[in-house]
């Protein structure tokens, strides 16, 4: 985890950015406590805070090629990059972060390199000597990304709004799966996985083939020189990921688990009110697996008084994400505290295997995988901001296996049928037949809480008092004279959306916040699989459930 800024298109004979560019960078410095760089040349302004997970001697950024010649900052993680380093041997390599592969690939192929990369990154490229540059972000979006022009037509880049937000007229996130080449002109989507196409997803249901795959997906990701550990809710996804990342705690990933781990045993953390039904979820998962588990309690209180630090943090408004991204918002700073540095996370498994309740209403496998492909597109916008942000906003990096590429691969171009739920087969049970023996039967067939709902049922029930003892009758009657860019419906949509704009007061902050429902909730093509949730206002899995228990 770290934080990238670039400013390009600088006009010629600009002077007095570099103080202006670190102090854009200082903004965002909580994702890089560890180290600032910066480089700075007439026509590009590359600056870089460095969280250290691997390298820690050689890699701080931005990086520089051997000639000079090319500039890279990157936020992010190349988890395949000591076999792409065997590809390129006429680099001559500075470092060992697994970043600067990124400019050997560009030397050798140009724009064309980023379908070899694995991981989770954004990154500017200046290329000095062709007057070049170019912007990427990771196919799913895990990273964060804005853009914005000033008024001097400069083009601003940063890893969170808020760097730029002030200086920008207008301000946008970055699509996952996209590239700017300046000698192109144009933003383009270079990730397009045949997997997208229904046609394309036709392999047999095969747990172990699944299995296989998440278990290399997580021995991967487990790439690190600092202490690190797991989330675990108690929930499937978590306890699936800490499951297989104690098999290989023992061994250093960085030297093919050749060498004995640098600190082998595996911590996990857990967080909820004192009656949380994730925390005794997550003790019998711990003890199952073996881990150091580590249980946190948070009041209501606790948590109404971080709002307004956490939506400065997550920079959206959107319920369920504020919801949810509360309670990790405070477990990161407890986790930071205990020199924990990078933890594995479950993000994305219910979007690639219909976890959610409303999946059950499917009407067939063509619907079905069009639901997870649409669920997966939006996944920036949601858990992966959420993940990302809440542990970022105290130097702590999420990583999610789920989104490894290759096991992406595998889990879509699975036929869906094999997926779905029905009569007596419940959401995500092939994942559940592949995780079989990893974990006893009360958490490996355990029914769905969503986060928010996992961490305490009085959570909810707590935010919504709270907004309305702060928000009146007549402010949410009037709200889309306030808020004319999609206005909240509800009093808790509406003090977050205040809380919002206190920090981010420009319409254009609001714009990059989606309309519509939230990741937990059906996207409008699903909404007419049944009526029971087509207009639902609440986002919560709570909520959602009732309409949905005859299904099992």
């Amino acid at each position: 985890m770290c934080s990238i800024l670039g400013l390009f298109d600088i006009p010629a004979g600009q002077r007095g950015l570099r103080g202006i560019a670190l102090e854009a960078s200082r903004r965002q410095r909580h994702r890089g406590p560890d180290w600032s760089g910066i480089y700075v040349h007439d026509q590009a302004i590359i600056a870089h805070e460095r969280l250290a997970i691997v390298d820690i001697d050689s890699g701080a950024q931005p990086l520089v090629s051997p000639d000079g010649a090319q500039v890279l900052g990157v936020n992010g993680e190349i988890y395949n990059h000591r076999a792409l380093r065997t590809t390129c041997p006429d680099y001559e390599f500075q470092t060992g972060s697994d970043c600067e592969v990124i400019l050997a690939l560009y030397r050798k192929h140009g724009a064309d390199f980023l379908n070899q990369l694995n991981g989770i990154y954004a990154f500017v490229l200046w290329d000095e000597s062709a007057g070049r540059y170019l912007i990427a972000r990771d196919p799913i979006g895990v990273m964060p990304l804005y853009y914005g022009r000033d008024d001097d037509g400069i083009l601003w880049v940063a890893s969170e709004m808020k760097a730029i937000e002030p200086r920008c007229s207008q301000v946008q996130a970055f699509p996952p799966g996209h590239l700017l080449d300046s000698s192109e002109g144009e933003i383009r989507r270079w990730y397009n996985p045949d997997w997208r196409d229904y046609v394309n997803a036709s392999q047999p249901g095969d747990a172990k083939a699944l299995r296989k795959a998440l278990e290399d997906a997580v021995n991967r990701q487990m790439m690190c020189d600092v202490p690190y550990g797991v989330l675990l809710s108690g929930g499937l996804d978590s306890s699936l990921v800490a499951a297989i990342a104690k098999r290989y705690a023992d061994r250093r990933i960085e030297s093919n688990d050749t060498e004995a781990a640098w600190w082998p045993r595996l911590h996990s953390f857990a967080i909820g009110l004192e009656d949380s039904p994730d925390l005794a979820a997550a003790r019998i998962a711990a003890a199952a697996i073996g881990t150091q588990h580590h249980e946190f309690h948070y009041s209501t209180q606790e948590g109404i008084d971080a709002l307004e630090d956490v939506i400065g943090h997550i920079e959206t408004f959107d319920v369920t994400t504020v919801r949810a991204s509360t309670p990790m918002f405070l477990l990161a700073r407890r986790i930071k505290a205990m020199g924990i540095k990078m933890v594995m996370s479950g993000e994305g498994a219910d979007e690639i295997f219909g976890g959610y309740l409303y999946f059950h209403k499917a009407p067939d496998a063509l619907a079905f995988h069009a639901e997870t492909v649409r669920k997966i597109d939006k996944l920036h916008l949601y858990d992966c901001l959420r993940a990302n942000k809440s542990m970022a906003a105290w130097g702590v990096e999420a990583r999610v296996p789920f989104l490894d590429l290759e096991f992406l691969d595998v889990a879509m171009r699975m036929d869906p049928a094999a997926k779905m739920p029905g009569k007596g087969r419940p959401e995500k049970a092939i994942l559940r037949e592949a995780g079989e023996g990893l974990l006893p039967d009360e958490i490996l067939w355990r029914q769905k809480e969503q986060f928010s709902d996992g961490v305490g049922y009085g959570w909810i029930d707590a935010l919504k008092d709270h907004a309305e003892a702060q928000v009146s009758d007549r402010e949410l009657a009037e709200a889309a004279q306030r808020f004319p860019l999609n206005p909240p419906t509800t009093k808790e949509a509406y003090l977050y959306r205040r809380l919002f704009e206190r920090r981010f007061p420009s319409p254009t902050a609001a714009a990059t916040v989606p309309a519509g429902p939230s990741i937990a909730c059906s996207t409008p093509e699903a909404m007419a699989w049944d009526e029971a949730f087509a207009n639902m206002a609440d986002p919560s899995g709570r909520a959602m459930r009732g309409g949905h228990r005859e299904s099992y």
